[in-house]
């Protein structure tokens, strides 16, 4: 195979099993539960006799199918406290009915918080959290198939994506899509989702009952027995074959290959959709990359040694999917555990990454970004000789670049700050003096705002839209650009338009993927 560090190239499958992984710590799932559930669609599709383009959207349906549950993470944090736990429940409910869902989320409203505190929100939740609640799915589909396009598939694959959410019963989203109108394919994928999930928690009989169950209601009946009949057969497969290697060899899994700019695009995507979890990072992987090159030129390493280092920085915080939102949005310190919680995102940014062969020295650069000279880093506390120069370069990126962002709990640093503290990293041994004075280097030869923006916006628009993707309410917005909140939503208004979004999550993707949340550090 060629991998990203030689002749650059990389297979499509590869990259969607990556971010399957997010997806599942995301959900609330053990990181190989998107894997399982390919194995298992991909079997029983082929039993059912599906053609050769029905089992490639099944394929590379399955792989992505769930990784925009983490878009609008921000609101479920907000309203329901640690939403990978959340979403973990809701794996296992049936929602039938039109009342199951909001009943679903009013049980888990608040749910770190006290019962007085929890009361409080229940009128909220009427309002706009249960709004929020309503577009969740479209927003999920919407972002998922927004990666999908800028990575290049079929139209039958997104089409497979946006219908894995609809119900046999018509009660799904986004569409509402009901009985024989959902494609055959969604519907292999949303039942063997569920399959795997009980499969795992209690074997063939736990996998046929829930299925049973729910026929007629989420599934289709027809499939249902197709299941049942084939359930020993496809789960003793399962338990035979080690998923990611399954999944791999799998037929379909070289159709799509990334090489050059398209593997750079399919990383940038994959960048902009990690970083737009939080309203507090957004922008901050594409901004971190390319400061990260423009260092590695100013000392003048060669070009493969460069592209290999951006490459590693669009994908170095991967593994914040993998850490709930609870905890990445926290405004005031965080405990020990959470702590430990939030520094573990490292570790599985390189084990994601290493799974795939192409994308392995990638991992060991990522890897590295919080490590420290002097052994107080993190996850592995390495020092001095033990950090190559691409992770010194990286640490160095990021530590900068960060400063200059707004984060829970503290303000925005100015250019100066930040270069001062970076400074000061390098003074105590912490950071290294050649790679700092690189960062710093490229820093001060940043350009300026772009004067053209996109969809036509205008320059307040951006500042208002920048402002929103960090989680702002109106009212704060206009209290930071000392506009009327009246001003504000008309602004919000002109940009929902333009953009043809409905919601902060879905602007926020938008700002992230043309550049907008960069910060002016020159």
């Amino acid at each position: 195979m060629s991998t990203v560090e030689g002749a650059p190239a990389l297979r499509l499958s590869e990259l969607l099993a990556v971010l399957s992984f997010g997806a599942d710590l995301g959900m609330g799932q053990p990181m190989d539960h998107v894997l399982r559930q390919a194995v298992l669609a991909l079997g029983l599709g082929e039993r059912l006799g599906l053609d050769s383009d029905e089992l490639d959207a099944v394929y590379f349906g399955s792989l992505p199918a769930w990784v925009g549950c983490h878009i609008d993470a921000y609101e479920q944090a907000k309203w329901f406290g640690d939403e990978t736990a959340l979403k973990g429940d809701a794996r296992r409910v049936d929602f039938a009915g039109r009342s199951s869902r909001p009943l679903f989320m009013l049980r888990h409203l608040g749910s770190d918080r006290s019962l007085p505190r929890r009361l409080t929100l229940v009128p909220e939740f009427f309002g706009a959290a249960g709004r929020a609640a309503e577009t969740m799915v479209d927003s999920n589909w919407r972002a998922t198939d927004d990666l999908m396009e800028r990575i290049g598939v079929d139209q039958l694959i997104r089409d497979t994506v946006e219908q894995s959410f609809e119900r046999w019963d018509g009660g799904g989203a986004p569409r509402g899509v009901a009985g024989a109108e959902i494609l055959l394919t969604s519907q292999l994928v949303n039942l063997c989702d569920v399959v795997s999930i009980f499969h795992r928690a209690g074997g063939v009989d736990a996998a046929t009952a829930v299925v049973r169950e729910r026929a007629g209601t989420q599934f289709d009946p027809t499939l249902v027995d197709a299941f049942v009949d084939a359930a020993d057969e496809l789960c003793g497969e399962l338990e035979a074959v080690e998923p990611w290697g399954a999944v791999i060899g799998a037929g379909p899994a070289s159709r799509y290959w990334l090489a050059h700019e398209r593997l750079d695009l399919a990383l940038e995507a994959v960048a902009d959709f990690v970083d737009v979890k939080s309203p507090w990072t957004i922008g901050h992987s594409r901004g971190v990359a390319d400061l990260a090159a423009r260092a590695a030129a100013h000392q003048d390493r060669d070009e493969k040694d460069a592209t290999r280092l951006r490459r590693a920085a669009l994908v170095h915080d991967l593994g914040r999917l993998g850490v709930p939102n609870s905890i990445w949005d926290k405004p005031g310190p965080l405990t020990p555990s959470e702590l430990e919680r939030a520094r573990m995102h490292v570790y599985l940014t390189e084990r994601m990454l290493a799974n795939s062969e192409a994308l392995a020295p990638l991992a060991a650069i990522a890897g590295q970004h919080h490590e420290r000279l002097d052994g107080s880093g993190y996850p592995r506390g390495l020092t001095g000789g033990d950090i190559t120069v691409a992770g010194r370069i990286l640490a160095a990126a990021d530590s900068y670049h960060a400063r200059l962002e707004p984060r829970p709990h503290r303000p925005a640093q100015s250019a100066e700050q930040a270069a001062e503290e970076l400074r000061a990293d390098v003074r105590d041994g912490r950071i290294d003096g050649d790679a700092a004075a690189a960062v710093l280097a490229a820093a001060g030869h940043r350009t300026g705002r772009r004067r053209e923006r996109p969809a036509g916006l205008t320059e307040r628009e951006v500042d208002v839209l920048r402002l929103l993707a960090r989680g702002m309410s109106n009212k704060e917005i206009a209290a930071e650009l000392v506009i009327s909140p009246k001003t504000v939503s008309a602004h919000l208004e002109h940009i929902y338009s333009k953009l043809g979004v409905s919601n902060r999550a879905l602007a926020s993707l938008f700002a992230a993927r043309h550049g907008l949340i960069a910060v002016d550090d020159a």
